[in-house]
């Protein structure tokens, strides 16, 4: 006869121990990072913590805002009326009371510049604007479509690349008209073409990725496809090129108000300012100079922030 012992051994080998009690499984929002579980807009605030160190960004950042700020409510930078004239302190230095001097009618040049950037920022944004929405056009159906639309679209392109800027801008606005919206439609039909090769190179880049193909697969339909999924992923390096491109629509569109084909005076587009202030660089430089350097001002702070956001973005 087997021993106590050797029968509970055998029992123990043969029967099933009992499960082991399990420890709680908290739900699957519980054990997510804490980043995920942060709000978008502290998402953003860490995001954004980078930036807040580069001291030429925010300076950049200050430039712009300032500029826009100029564009969207003038009044409250200046309390001078831009078209207001006073004979007897016509070609003022800078001073206290006017900051930048005055023109040759005695008008406040502060002011004139404050005001003139509601047309040339408007000019700007609705150049980009237009370039933005013919480039991403073009772009997105030649690199997606591909084949003889691709090649047709391409040549295009590459004629419009071959042109000088300011000679289509110039042969455009001599076609259609003077004044402000005629040099906004000039300049975006002239910057449509890098918006146009660039968004080909990204979505062709995007759309042979994995997770376009599972889309694909998984009975997505080509809109479907690349609306959710494409375009997304494919609008970072055309967003850094329309901050870009902004500051030279600015550079393009105060250069044919130079030429003359802005808006007519008394309108004070800042390169109407430029222009007017050329005729007295002997006796009153500032008419000219502190336009100019402002203008140069918000033109490099814009490209500064778009570098930057490249570089962020690598």
């Amino acid at each position: 006869m087997p021993s106590s012992n050797a029968v509970r051994d055998l029992d123990q080998r043969f029967i099933p121990a009992a499960p082991a009690a399990t420890a709680y499984a908290p739900p699957p929002t519980a054990v997510l990072p804490a980043w995920r579980r942060r709000s978008r807009w502290a998402r953003l605030l860490a995001a954004s913590r980078p930036l807040s160190r580069r001291p030429g960004f925010l300076l950049a950042a200050l430039v712009v805002a300032f500029a826009l700020l100029a564009a969207v409510a003038p009044g409250a930078l200046s309390g001078f009326d831009p078209n207001a004239t006073a004979p007897l302190a016509k070609l003022t230095a800078p001073n206290a009371t006017h900051w930048f001097g005055t023109d040759e009618l005695g008008r406040d040049l502060y002011t004139r510049v404050i005001h003139g950037a509601s047309l040339s920022i408007q000019a700007a944004l609705l150049a980009v604007g237009l370039a933005l929405l013919g480039g991403l056009t073009l772009g997105v159906l030649s690199g997606f479509a591909g084949g003889r639309v691709d090649a047709v679209i391409m040549r295009v392109i590459d004629v419009l690349l071959a042109l000088p800027g300011l000679l289509l801008a110039l042969a455009i606005v001599t076609a259609i008209g003077f004044g402000t919206l005629p040099v906004a439609l000039a300049v975006g039909v002239g910057i449509i073409p890098g918006f146009a090769r660039t968004t080909r190179a990204e979505v062709l880049r995007v759309k042979t990725l994995p997770y376009v193909e599972a889309a694909r697969l998984g009975g997505a339909s080509w809109l479907q496809t690349l609306w959710r999924h494409i375009l997304p992923n494919a609008w970072g390096p055309v967003a850094v090129l329309a901050t870009l491109d902004f500051g030279a629509a600015i550079l393009a569109t105060a250069g044919l108000s130079f030429l003359g084909f802005g808006a007519a005076p008394p309108a004070p587009e800042w390169g109407t300012l430029i222009a007017t202030g050329r005729h007295f660089l002997i006796t009153a430089p500032w008419v000219a100079l502190l336009p100019g350097v402002f203008v140069v001002a918000v033109v490099f702070s814009l490209n500064h922030l778009a570098r930057t956001l490249e570089e962020i973005k690598r």
